[in-house]
């Protein structure tokens, strides 16, 4: 929904969504990885929306709408440049900057923790789907890149699931 024309007919929908944290869709556990691109809404956009219900939906001026979102949408025709694809435990033979994963396939309402055993034997969490939805094909991008020295094991992709791992660009 983009408009208040869409948006209108739904807007207890939306209250009930938001509060009970099903929207916006993001999947992700918090607080076992951080991410740059988390889409939770805050306090107060949640107090925001409430109000906005319970106010009686009032549609606000076209001027102080925010730019319609893009959506990343990375080509089957051009791979990401530097992106590995990892299916069940898979091993670094290089060192790698990880800026994030993307879920390639995953089974809907999965629950999946994935984590990278370092050589000394530290354990790095990545991120927890819980309850994925596979139509949410975001990806989800470290705050800060993460350096996996060769020899890390990716762990915790089911058999049959995929997921590609991000690498840093050029800072």
């Amino acid at each position: 929904m983009l408009t208040y024309a869409e948006a209108r007919p739904w807007a207890v929908a939306i209250k009930e969504e938001v509060l009970s944290r099903r929207m916006p869709p993001w999947g992700a556990v918090k607080g076992f990885g951080e991410f740059r691109n988390d889409q939770a809404l805050t306090a107060e956009q949640l107090e925001m929306i409430t109000s906005w219900v319970e106010g009686g939906v009032p549609e606000g001026d076209v001027k102080d709408l925010p730019p319609v979102p893009n959506s990343f949408q990375p080509s089957k025709d051009q791979p990401l440049k530097g992106a590995l694809t990892v299916r069940g435990d898979f091993a670094l033979n290089r060192p790698f900057t990880l800026d994030g994963l993307l879920p390639d396939k995953i089974p809907s309402n999965a629950s999946i923790q994935v984590v990278a055993q370092l050589p000394d034997g530290t354990v790095e969490p990545l991120v927890w789907f819980y309850e994925y939805k596979s139509e949410y094909k975001h990806p989800f991008l470290f705050r800060v890149p993460l350096m996996l020295p060769r020899g890390t094991v990716i762990h915790g992709i089911p058999a049959g699931s995929s997921i590609t791992l991000l690498p840093s660009a050029s800072r």
